[in-house]
């Protein structure tokens, strides 16, 4: 057994005991629906064929059985109808649970690389196909060869060379469906791609509608959007036509049996071989035989739907983090806060060219630092690189001492609070929001960080107070309102360490004074990392650091560097 398959099975072990019912409750049903073509034959050939007083008794005593035999046939249905679902609905439950936990293991540089549409399209479209497998794919299985073995020995019993007549079509039959089986699974293993692709374009548009409908650019989305929903219409197109002569050919198969019976059993009544009651009963059962080699089709696409999914669920899952925990990385506690950057090189992707090189930098513990510089000198990467959202090509950062890979990524980040310029709320109340950087937090030390970061007097303000829903990423706040939300969030979480990237550059002067008062407010006594574009917002630095792509070009106070007149004094005469 190799490992995919163990894998795949191993999604029943928690339900063992449910599949093994549902699975038994398969079976009893579908071998009581053999015993009605056995029962009118008895009726047909023993009870009719020498008529007497009793003859009326007989027949009702065995539609009694009959109709007890569809009672019980109905309670085994139920079960394995409404519990073999269930039972598929908890299946896929525990796969999307895992899928999405392991989605949050993964790091930045996975992310950069994805489309949020296709991530989803995973969870959702995929795993249901693979928890309509789980149920219905070892239930059709079982139930199928229940009936198809049955009617087969049962129509040995009736009549040998016909029986084998039907059987000489089954390895044609099984030739074309594995032919046209392997093209029906590769449409559909393109149309999860494509539908990936149509979620991904979808999101996007969504997302960014507002920029969309300012730029009056629905056409241009329309367009794009149309692209994929043909690339997706064709591919559909495809898979429909080889399921058409998938379908289609087993019916001319399926006719070609029927004819067969219908022709040989009347020329075997003509011969005296057989009798009424035995073709009946031989068509009534040729039904069954026939039922499982119909649903052979239904059952193959089902496999090949959840199987693709299945594949498309182990691919994802095999993804390694690209950061992760080293082998006996220990916790960061009691952090003073120095930070150091030692000959550091960086870049994003190993086709690029480095973003930080031979960065060496040190930052004392309580210390106020700024980098300022142009775009692309990696002001914004530093930032990243120390919360170890990527991960260093060379060099080493450390704090208090420290190397930043031999510590615990959760300890890490806890010690590490991050105000950014594009502030990201949740949709939820203003409560939940700050909340996030404290989960244990109560409603008074929540209000208490609202109160540090300017925020409490405006979320007093709103229809509901802190109970107010903000709606999808606050778009019911002003951008003033959410960067304070933010700051709130970093003050509940009460980090040693804070960086602030670039979180005033988007505000207008009015909110810019208030955030930049709760931005001091918040860095006093912790070691404090600003990443400005807005000079002024950082003259009270103790240190000013001005980056430039080949590294560091300049540090000292704002006054030290306008008497030097260099780098910082021409950016500040810019600005």
């Amino acid at each position: 057994m190799n490992n995919r398959l163990k894998k795949f099975l191993s999604y029943y072990k928690p339900y063992r005991r449910l599949f093994a019912a549902v699975m038994a409750c398969s079976i009893l049903g579908s071998a009581i629906s053999l015993a009605y073509p056995l029962l009118t034959r008895y009726i047909t050939k023993d009870v009719l064929d020498g008529i007497d007083e009793n003859a009326l008794i007989q027949i009702l005593l065995t539609g009694a059985a009959m109709l007890a035999l569809a009672v019980l046939q109905a309670g085994f249905n139920y079960v394995m109808d409404y519990h073999g679902h269930r039972m598929g609905a908890l299946m896929e439950s525990d796969l999307r649970s895992e899928l999405f936990s392991h989605y949050q293991s993964l790091s930045f540089p996975f992310y950069d690389r994805q489309k949020t549409g296709q991530l989803m399209s995973r969870m959702t479209n995929d795993l249901f196909w693979l928890s309509e497998l789980y149920h219905h794919g070892p239930e059709d299985i079982l139930k199928y060869s229940v009936k198809f073995i049955g009617s087969f020995v049962i129509l040995l019993t009736i009549n040998v060379p016909l029986t084998m007549a039907i059987f000489t079509f089954l390895p044609f039959m099984a030739v074309y469906a594995l032919y046209f089986n392997k093209k029906v699974n590769i449409a559909l293993k393109r149309n999860k791609v494509r539908i990936s692709d149509i979620n991904a374009q979808v999101e996007d548009n969504l997302a960014g509608i507002r920029v969309v409908q300012s730029y009056t650019n629905e056409e241009l989305e329309k367009e794009k959007f149309e692209y994929e929903n043909l690339r997706f219409l064709e591919s559909r197109k495809t898979g429909y036509r080889y399921e058409a002569y998938f379908f289609n050919g087993f019916e001319l198969f399926i006719q070609l049996i029927s004819i067969t019976v219908i022709v040989a059993g009347g020329a075997a009544i003509l011969h005296s071989s057989m009798d009424l009651a035995d073709l009946i009963t031989f068509l009534l059962y040729v039904g069954f035989l026939i039922e499982p080699i119909q649903k052979v089709t239904h059952v193959a696409v089902l496999y090949q739907e959840g199987m693709t999914g299945f594949e498309r669920f182990m691919e994802m899952m095999k993804i390694e983090p690209d950061i992760k925990d080293s082998p006996g990385a220990i916790e960061l506690e009691h952090v003073r806060g120095s930070i150091e950057f030692r000959d550091v090189s960086f870049r994003y992707d190993d086709s690029q060219p480095n973003v930080v090189e031979n960065l060496s930098l040190n930052i004392g513990a309580g210390e106020y630092t700024a980098l300022v510089g142009p775009s692309g000198a990696g002001k914004s990467t530093i930032c990243a690189l120390l919360p170890r959202f990527y991960d260093i090509q060379s060099g080493e950062i450390k704090i208090d001492g420290i190397s930043i890979q031999d510590i615990t990524l959760a300890s890490l980040r806890k010690n590490i609070g991050v105000v950014q310029q594009d502030v990201y709320l949740f949709a939820g109340t203003v409560l939940e929001n700050i909340r996030y950087g404290n989960r244990d937090a109560t409603d008074e030390e929540i209000i208490e960080a609202a109160k540090n970061a300017h925020a409490h007097e405006f979320i007093m303000k709103l229809p509901d107070g802190y109970d107010t829903d903000i709606g999808q990423r606050g778009v019911r706040l002003s951008g003033g309102q959410k960067q304070r939300l933010s700051i709130a969030r970093v003050f509940l979480k009460n980090p040693p360490i804070v960086i602030f990237d670039e979180a005033t550059s988007a505000l207008d002067n009015e909110s810019e004074k208030v955030v930049k008062d709760s931005l001091e407010r918040l860095a006093k006594n912790r070691t404090t990392l600003v990443i400005a574009h807005r000079l002024s917002t950082i003259r009270n630095a103790e240190r000013i650091i001005v980056l430039k792509e080949n590294g560091i070009a300049e540090q000292g106070s704002h006054q030290e560097l306008m008497n030097r007149n260099g780098a910082y004094a021409r950016l500040q005469r810019v600005q």
